[in-house]
């Protein structure tokens, strides 16, 4: 792509919380890209371990680079500081912990200005702490494709497809008014499902030029069996919203908008600590409420798996007694 100052400024940014000993990495592989009009905005969201430090030595080698220091409030938070001090015409979004190829901001923003899109969206791979591969969470396409936003919003529904923000460059003027919701988890889900509507479809990349690391410890990633984590809470939440916006927007996807809040409901009933499974707990009650309520739509639903059913009708009548099953169930497959 000819550098001219014609082009649009693409605006990164990028969130940080004590991710010094990746930070390099990530910023390095947004200062090589090979789109050279950006600008790089480094969000210290209160770190503690000198990252905001960090920060501002790689601002003063490279003046695309700006750095904005704030109080803890977690990623949507600096996410939307970085918003609001954006000047670019695109914005895009890289978590400190991962990397790009130098090539990503150039392939999305040539789609973008060609199909004239809002929303552009590159493939992506995940590396675990030893540096392996992982399996694809979202397979790729073989070819570029465009999607409809309703056929993008039938993926995400059946779990397909790929809520990141950080896979994708996107048109300000999407966020003039829109913000990721703070204190939440399952933000990038919560945000997309709110825009999807405002624009006609969506180019999806074959190329997995985004890697994203996977490292516990995370806000959604633990080891202790015991934690529960919030984001299991705000997907329920994330579904009761999404359908209703299907309702609206795309009535003909109903049915995987309900396929859609019963699995989510399965994941929060697998995870629940059984200690929290109690009449205080009233979020779990309403869960347990729920799933008793739409015995009828999980026996009739098409989009669900026969080992669905069988859970969720379960997790419905006797949820405590499934989850100990399940439990020694998953020991002895470990021993």
């Amino acid at each position: 792509m000819e550098q001219t100052q014609q082009l649009p400024l693409v605006s990164v940014i990028v969130p940080i919380y004590n991710t010094k000993n990746l930070l390099s990495r990530c910023v390095d592989s947004i200062r090589r890209q090979t789109y050279r009009r950006i600008e790089i905005l480094l969000v210290d969201d209160g770190s503690t371990d000198n990252s905001g430090a960090l920060a501002e030595k790689m601002a003063m080698e490279d003046k695309r680079i700006r750095v904005f220091h704030k109080e803890n409030g977690g990623s949507s938070s600096a996410r939307n500081l970085g918003i609001e001090k954006a000047r670019g015409e695109f914005i895009g979004f890289v978590d400190s912990d991962d990397y790009i190829e130098p090539e990503m901001y150039e392939r999305l923003l040539s789609v973008a200005l060609e199909e004239n899109l809002m929303m552009v969206q590159i493939s992506r791979d995940e590396i675990d702490e030893q540096g392996n591969r992982m399996p694809d969470v979202c397979v790729p396409p073989e070819q570029p494709e465009l999607w409809e936003c309703e056929t993008f919003m039938r993926e995400l529904l059946l779990h397909r497809g790929d809520c990141s923000f950080c896979t994708k460059l996107l048109h300000a003027s999407l966020l003039k008014e829109e913000r990721f919701p703070e204190g939440e988890l399952n933000e990038d889900f919560y945000l997309l499902i709110r825009l999807l509507p405002r624009i006609p479809a969506v180019a999806i990349l074959p190329e997995q030029d985004y890697h994203v690391y996977y490292r516990y410890g995370s806000n959604t990633r633990t080891r202790n069996e015991d934690e529960f984590p919030q984001v299991f809470t705000d997907i329920v939440r994330n579904a009761d919203r999404v359908y209703e916006i299907v309702e609206k927007e795309y009535p003909a996807l109903l049915p995987e908008a309900m396929r859609f809040g019963l699995f989510q409901r399965l994941d929060y009933m697998l995870h629940i600590p059984i200690s929290l499974m109690n009449k205080e707990n009233e979020f779990y009650c309403q869960v347990k409420k729920y799933l008793k309520k739409h015995r009828k739509d999980v026996r009739h639903s098409a989009c669900l798996t026969r080992k669905n059913k069988v859970y969720l009708l379960l997790l419905g009548t006797a949820p405590k007694t499934v989850r100990r099953v399940h439990k020694m169930i998953k020991g002895k497959r470990v021993s």
